[in-house]
C-alpha cells in the first residue's frame, strides 16, 4: 500500500474521523500516523537508520527523510545515523557537532504486515491519548459528585459508566447491602483518580463522609454560597450520621437551613443515603459545648477535657448512659469522630465514687506525711491542696484562711511538709548516686532528685544520655496506629512534665554540650515572625 496522491487526503480525513470519535485532538492522531509510517519505513530501509516522516497538515502529503547527526569522532555509535565532523563536510560547508544532515528518501510501499504494524502503532497512540484526556478530565473533579449508569458488576464491585470512561465503586464503598441492576442510575462521590498501567482509574464512594457533605451542598443553597459551612462530618454508612454546621450570618439558623421546610432538604439527603438517620449539630469553637451538642439526644452533666492527651471525660445522669453511648456504642463513636477526641463516658454515680476515692487517697497522704489527724487532712483536701509541695511552699495566708487554722498551726504544717520533702529529696539523690547518675546530670538545672532517680532507673545517667532523649520519651505522648490512639509512657511523666518543658530541657542540654548552636534555635522564630509580618 503506497501512499499515493489518491489517498493522501484520506490520511487527514481519517485523522479527523478518529479524533472526533475518540474526542481527542486531530494533531495527536496525525503524530501517531507519522510514528507508524516511520516505523514501517525503518523495517524497509533498516532499523539502524533514523527515518522520520512528516505529513503536511494541508495536503496530506507524507515526506520521508533520513537524518544523520554530526558527533565527535570518538562518539560515533551508529554509523547509519551518525557521522563525524570530517565526514559531514561532504554535505555541509561548515559542519558542527549537533548539526543534522537531512536527505529525502522514496516513500515506502507498505506490505500487509507493515500496514498491520502501522495500524497497531496508531491504535496504541490513540489509546494513550484517550487515557491522558480521561485523566485530565477527571483529576480536577476529585472530591465532587458524579452521576453515572451501572454497566456491570465484577466480584461485588460495580463498574459505572460516567460518560467518557468507566469508574469503579468497590463493594466496601457501597452503603450496607446495596445492590444494583445494569442500567440503574447512580450518584457517587469521586474519591480518587489515579494513573495506572492499564489506564486512569476513577474510584467512587457512597460511604465517604464527604459524600454526605457534598449532598448537603447540593440541597442547601446557603452552604453552596458559603453562608453556612460544614465543619465536620461523621458517618456510620447506612445507619446514622452526624454533621456539624456553622452560620456566618446571624440571621440564619444553620440547623434550620439544613433541615429545610418540613424537613424537605435533609429528607432528600436521607433518601439518597438509603434512609441513613442524620443528626445536624451546631458547631461551636468551645470544645466542651461542641461535645455536649454532639452527644445529643443525650443530656450531659459535666465535661472534663485533657487537651494534652486529647481525651475528654463526660459525666451523664445514670438514666442517660445508654442513650449517650448508643446502640453498640454508635452515638459516642460518631461524637468522637466529629470532635476528634477520645471520649470516656461515666455516670454521675461513677464520678462520685472516683472523687471519693481521690479524696480518701489525698487524705491518707497528708495524714501519713504530715502526721496530722483525719479531720485536719480532710480540711486540706477540701480546700484544694493535692500534694505536699503546695502545702510546703504556698503563701502562709492561704493556710490561715482555712477555718480553725491559726498561725502556729499553719507554720508547723509547712515546717513538717518541708522536712518531709527534704528527707525525700536526700533519699532520692542517694538512690540516684547509687544508680550511677553522674555530676554532669545532677548539676543540670531543672531536674529534681526524684527525676534524677527515675532517669537513673531508666539508664539515663549522664548529660549526654539526657541530650539524646526525645521530648516524648521524657514527657510521654500519644501515637495513632491503624486508627487507634496508643499511649507512650514517659520517664518523667509522673512528675507532670509537659512536652514543651521536656523539649526545652533537652535542647538546653544539647546547647551546653555544643551539639546545637543557640543561634540556630532563634532562626525559626525570626523566620516565623517575618512570615507573620508578610501575611499581615
Amino acid at each position: 500500500m503506497a501512499i499515493t496522491s489518491a489517498n493522501q487526503l484520506e490520511l487527514l480525513q481519517t485523522a479527523e474521523a478518529v479524533a472526533r470519535e475518540k474526542m481527542i485532538e486531530p494533531e495527536l492522531v496525525i503524530q501517531a500516523m507519522e510514528d507508524s509510517l516511520a516505523r514501517a519505513a525503518k523495517s524497509r530501509y533498516g532499523a539502524e537508520m533514523d527515518i522520520r516522516v512528516k505529513i503536511d497538515r494541508k495536503t496530506g502529503r507524507a515526506s520521508f527523510t533520513r537524518v544523520r547527526t554530526v558527533v565527535e569522532d570518538e562518539a560515533v555509535e551508529n554509523h547509519h545515523a551518525q557521522v563525524t565532523v570530517k565526514q559531514a563536510k561532504t554535505w555541509l560547508a561548515d559542519p558542527a557537532v549537533g548539526d543534522e544532515i537531512v536527505d529525502e528518501v522514496p516513500p515506502v510501499d507498505l506490505g500487509r504486515i507493515a500496514a498491520q504494524s502501522a495500524k497497531q502503532v496508531i491504535l496504541q497512540k490513540v489509546r494513550e491519548a484517550e487515557r491522558d484526556r480521561q485523566f485530565e478530565e477527571f483529576k480536577d473533579r476529585k472530591g465532587t459528585i458524579i452521576n453515572g449508569a451501572v454497566k456491570r458488576e465484577e466480584y461485588g464491585n460495580v463498574i459505572v459508566d460516567i460518560g467518557r470512561g468507566e469508574a469503579i465503586l468497590r463493594r466496601n464503598e457501597k452503603i450496607g447491602r446495596e445492590s444494583y441492576r445494569i442500567g440503574d442510575r447512580i450518584r457517587c462521590y469521586i474519591k480518587d483518580v489515579r494513573r495506572e498501567p492499564r489506564g486512569p482509574q476513577v474510584f467512587l464512594s457512597r460511604t465517604d463522609p464527604q459524600f454526605m457533605a457534598e449532598l448537603f451542598k447540593m440541597e442547601v443553597p446557603e452552604i453552596y454560597d458559603g453562608i453556612i459551612e460544614i465543619k465536620a462530618v461523621a458517618r456510620d454508612p447506612g445507619s446514622r450520621a452526624k454533621i456539624a454546621v456553622i452560620s456566618y450570618d446571624n440571621s440564619i439558623d444553620p440547623v434550620g437551613a439544613c433541615v429545610g421546610m418540613r424537613g424537605s432538604r435533609v429528607q432528600a439527603v436521607v433518601n439518597e443515603l438509603q434512609g441513613e438517620k442524620i443528626d445536624i449539630i451546631p458547631w461551636n469553637q468551645d470544645q466542651a459545648t461542641f461535645l455536649v451538642n454532639a452527644l445529643q439526644p443525650a443530656e450531659v452533666s459535666k465535661v472534663v477535657i485533657d487537651e494534652e492527651a486529647g481525651k475528654i471525660e463526660v459525666v451523664v445522669p445514670d438514666e442517660q448512659l445508654s442513650l449517650a453511648i448508643g446502640r453498640r456504642g454508635q452515638n459516642v463513636r460518631l461524637a468522637s469522630q466529629l470532635t476528634g477526641l477520645d471520649i470516656d463516658i461515666m455516670t454521675e454515680a461513677e464520678e462520685s465514687q472516683r472523687r471519693q476515692a481521690e479524696f480518701a487517697e489525698r487524705t491518707k497522704l497528708f495524714m501519713e506525711t504530715l502526721d496530722v489527724d483525719e479531720m485536719m487532712a480532710q480540711l486540706l483536701v477540701s480546700e484544694g491542696f493535692t500534694n505536699l509541695e503546695e502545702v510546703a511552699y504556698v503563701e502562709l495566708d492561704e493556710l490561715l484562711s482555712i477555718d480553725g487554722f491559726d498561725e502556729d498551726t499553719a507554720a508547723e504544717l509547712q515546717a513538717r511538709a518541708r522536712d518531709y520533702l527534704e528527707a525525700a529529696n536526700a533519699k532520692a539523690m542517694e538512690n540516684a548516686r547509687a544508680l550511677g547518675v553522674e555530676d554532669s546530670l545532677v548539676g543540670f538545672e531543672g531536674l529534681t532528685p526524684q527525676m534524677l532517680e527515675a532517669l537513673g532507673q531508666d539508664g539515663i545517667k549522664t548529660l549526654e544520655d539526657f541530650a539524646t532523649c526525645a521530648d516524648w520519651e521524657l514527657a510521654g505522648g500519644w501515637t495513632t496506629e491503624n486508627g487507634v490512639r496508643k499511649k507512650d509512657e514517659g520517664v518523667l511523666e509522673k512528675f507532670d512534665m509537659s512536652l514543651e518543658e521536656a523539649q526545652h530541657l533537652v535542647m538546653t542540654a544539647r546547647v551546653m554540650l555544643g551539639w546545637v548552636d543557640p543561634a540556630d534555635l532563634e532562626q525559626p522564630q525570626d523566620g516565623t515572625a517575618e512570615e507573620e509580618e508578610a501575611e499581615v
